[in-house]
């Protein structure tokens, strides 16, 4: 395996590439989490993956609570599916805490101050009264809570981690724009769903979903996208491969130790394509970008990045590595994207890059251009 088989494979894993998942549910299935703190771009994550599916599709999944939207992890926005929440949350939970521990004292939230908070967040989306944020602001401050800034952050977010919130059916603003909302955690979360029973049991689900879904990557790589420990890490991959040990196989590359599934290494650039390049067009915090650390550098460039004056920040990839970056920026009746790209694309880049812009457009469900090309 050399480092064009490494992200040839990432971008079939990641299903970026065929065969491509039937919905936006069942590619986070494959991922099991998705970063989702930009919620237009994130849509966008899910539907690339699939075969067809629009913005819409995924706002409804949303809608409906078949997809979620909440902290875990590391901890950020993460969209997971309902089936995996409970179990993940339960794994992730403890260290989400420790984590926000500082702010949690910074602020006044100690155990007392967390009960009460959760009562009153619960008790205000009971029954399928979804709110939102400011709506949530505005009961903790009627019962005595400030509901505002660090404070209205982490109590939301802790009632988020302990399973009393996660999301709602999201309404829009004036403007249009989507806007979340929260509801009961056991209003929207199966009771039990035939997962994992047990820590142990779910360190393997996690190592197994992660390394299947993107492979070839390392033990630090799993741990820094999960926010657990190396050494959670490896126990959760000695469980799964003690349950399956043909499930993944390894390889050493640059040194270090890579686990991916096993499947067949899919073609070079080009074929089955009429020779033409394959642009995507990713969010910087897709999965492609944040399912790894340790091993990122196959990107080929620096991402996510803050962007530079006018320079957008979300990432041009051909053939899965970066060469540019591209934002979108929404008229009436259509979308324009800004795209930047580090060299001149020639005429076949030009038609590939025109192809990305028409599939984007077409999740949108709006005509969509491209502008600002080099």
């Amino acid at each position: 395996m050399d480092a064009d088989d490494v992200v040839r494979l990432r971008l079939r894993q990641q299903q970026l590439r065929p065969p491509r998942a039937v919905s936006a549910e069942a590619a986070l299935k494959n991922l099991l989490a998705v970063q989702s703190q930009e919620f237009a771009y994130a849509r966008w994550s899910l539907a690339q993956r699939t075969a067809g599916a629009t913005a819409a599709d995924v706002e409804q999944a949303v809608a409906d609570g078949r997809i979620l939207r909440t902290h875990i992890l590391r901890p950020t926005w993460h969209f997971v599916h309902r089936d995996d929440l409970r179990w993940l949350l339960a794994l992730s939970a403890p260290r989400l805490h420790r984590g926000n521990g500082a702010i949690y004292r910074e602020t006044g939230i100690d155990a007392d101050a967390a009960s009460r908070s959760a009562r009153v967040l619960g008790a205000a989306v009971a029954g399928g009264a979804h709110k939102t944020r400011e709506q949530l602001a505005a009961e903790l401050h009627r019962h005595g809570f400030a509901g505002k800034g660090l404070e209205l952050a982490y109590l939301v977010m802790h009632a988020e981690v302990s399973g009393v919130l996660t999301s709602g059916t999201p309404v829009r603003s004036a403007s249009g724009a989507l806007k979340q909302t929260y509801a009961l955690f056991e209003e929207r979360v199966p009771p039990s769903t035939g997962g994992p029973v047990d820590r142990p049991a779910a360190l393997a689900e996690l190592v197994r979903r992660y390394f299947r879904s993107r492979g070839p990557a390392t033990v630090k790589d799993c741990a820094d996208w999960s926010g657990l420990t190396v050494t959670d890490i490896r126990l959760g991959l000695g469980l799964a491969l003690e349950a399956d040990p043909g499930q993944l196989e390894t390889t050493v590359l640059d040194g270090l130790g890579f686990y991916f599934s096993l499947a067949e290494v899919p073609p070079g650039p080009g074929a089955g394509q009429g020779g033409h390049p394959r642009i995507d067009l990713v969010q910087c915090y897709d999965e492609y970008i944040m399912g790894y650390s340790q091993s990122r550098y196959f990107l080929g460039g620096r991402a996510p990045a803050r962007p530079d004056g006018s320079t957008p920040m979300h990432v041009v990839l051909r053939e899965g590595r970066m060469i540019g970056s591209w934002r979108h920026v929404l008229r009436p009746g259509r979308c324009e994207l800004d795209i930047r790209t580090d060299r001149e694309p020639g005429a076949a880049g030009n038609s590939a890059i025109d192809a990305a812009v028409a599939e984007y457009g077409t999740f949108l469900g709006v005509p969509a251009a491209g502008r600002g090309l080099n």
